[in-house]
């Protein structure tokens, strides 16, 4: 992508489509040049003075267009300094939401010079700016293409800096770090500690801690980037197939009374309380297995690992034959779900009972899987699934550079081999943050906007 930032660009930031208002947006340092003679105020005077504010201004006032031949009624909203969103003088025309209308608008700036933007140019001269930095300009597109209030609530989080603000945080101690290493090297001769091997190690195995959890989060969000994977699980003839059916909404697993049915795994994309979920029917789990079953228990066992929450089902009527505890790891997320209600008179009130059947205790299923669901996001940490996929190479690469740089402390090899370490782990860092970057990886990032944003 050619960085020709001194073009005034233009392009549609509303949604496509006729609606009550749509927004043409401009940036560029021509802004106000490529407005004149299009754009006519109602007040002239507060027009002609508008370039002195710091702070955005609205001007009511009318676009002039040749093809219809008619003043058409708009207010613009300019932003006439650099502090504006992309560094530059900006302005925004919102006027009545009719595509053959704002199409005319574009096409008379364009006339007049300006240029269309490209995808995700607005927020690319953001991020050249020092507006925002890629983990940031990343959280726009998420905040675009969320698909519940899930992936929003985190997109918001990334963009308001939590993040950024980790990674400065870290980058900042090792830059401190590093200035006390070369502070040592350039008294060599004289008998001067700046900093001790035991703080240096220290502050080298906190910094890999932090990182750490940022690489643990990227890990996770890279296996969870869609709808949460909910796994159905127990103990065969429990009830799982009949219960998939019914949250479904459909006859979609095979149903018997002979136990073992199922043998592969069956999946419906649901949406619960605003949630996407991918619902997964497994094979019943049987402590001694051979052929096809077998096949169908190690099939279950990798839906098992890769779940974002695991319902473990049982059978009200029946006695308990694989404990939870033992069947799920203690680390993997699971709730304990008690199928069949309807064969019991008085369920259990402090477990979760469900009838396939009647439908007894289906919302109330659906709401405790969501609770559960939204608790482990917030724990999981704000790092998009975007952001995760392109930053674990770079906080791979910092955890080894820390890991390596103690190493060499606690051998006691000398700041200079400790200082080149340390640079790495910043390079490394600066990856991820925008700190250090090549036009590749803005192409790759900013050509998945869409244009106007």
């Amino acid at each position: 992508m050619p960085l020709a930032l001194h073009d005034t660009i233009a392009a549609l930031a509303s949604p496509p489509g006729p609606a009550f208002r749509g927004i043409v947006r401009l940036s560029g340092p021509e802004v106000r040049e490529s407005l004149s003679g299009l754009f006519r105020p109602d007040n002239l005077a507060t027009w002609e003075t508008s370039v002195l504010p710091v702070l955005p201004v609205r001007h009511s006032g009318c676009f002039w267009l040749d093809e219809i031949g008619r003043d058409i009624p708009v207010s613009l909203y300019l932003w006439p300094t650099p502090r504006s969103y992309t560094g530059q003088p900006m302005a925004e025309i919102h006027a009545i939401g009719s595509p053959p209308l704002l199409e005319a608008m574009l096409a008379a700036l364009y006339a007049g010079g300006v240029r269309p933007a490209r995808a995700g140019e607005f927020t690319l001269r953001s991020f050249l700016a020092g507006k925002i930095d890629l983990v940031q300009a990343e959280a726009v597109l998420g905040v675009i293409d969320a698909d519940d209030h899930v992936q929003l609530n985190r997109a918001l989080a990334q963009l308001a800096g939590g993040i950024s603000g980790r990674i400065g945080e870290i980058r900042v101690d090792l830059i401190a770090l590093l200035a006390d290493l070369e502070a040592g090297l350039d008294f060599a001769d004289e008998d001067i500690d700046f900093i001790s091997a035991q703080e240096t190690t220290n502050r080298l195995a906190r910094a890999e801690e932090s990182v750490t959890r940022l690489l643990d989060q990227a890990a996770q969000r890279m296996r969870s980037t869609g709808a949460a994977r909910i796994v159905l699980a127990g103990p065969p003839n429990a009830g799982k197939s009949t219960l998939f059916n019914a949250l479904a909404g459909r006859a979609a697993a095979l149903v018997s009374a002979t136990a073992g049915t199922t043998r592969d795994y069956l999946t419906a994309e649901l949406t619960w309380h605003g949630r996407r979920v991918e619902l997964i029917d497994t094979a019943g789990l049987e402590s001694a297995a051979e052929g096809p079953l077998q096949t169908a228990l190690e099939i279950s066992d990798v839906q098992l690992k890769q779940a974002d929450l695991i319902l473990w089902c049982t059978p009200i009527d029946q006695p308990d034959t694989q404990t939870l505890d033992a069947a799920i790891p203690v680390e993997l997320p699971k709730l304990h779900v008690l199928t069949k209600s309807d064969l019991c008179a008085a369920p259990p009130a402090d477990e979760i009972a469900v009838s396939a059947t009647t439908g007894a205790g289906l919302e109330n299923l659906t709401t405790a899987v969501v609770a559960r669901l939204s608790q482990a996001s917030t724990s999981r940490g704000e790092l998009l699934g975007t952001t995760g996929a392109r930053c674990r190479d770079s906080l791979l690469g910092t955890v080894q550079a820390l890991q390596q740089a103690q190493e060499i402390a606690e051998a006691g090899l000398g700041e200079e081999l400790l200082s080149i370490e340390v640079r790495t782990a910043l390079d490394e860092l600066g990856k991820v943050s925008g700190a250090v970057y090549t036009d590749d990886i803005l192409d790759r990032i900013f050509s998945k906007f869409c244009i106007g944003k």
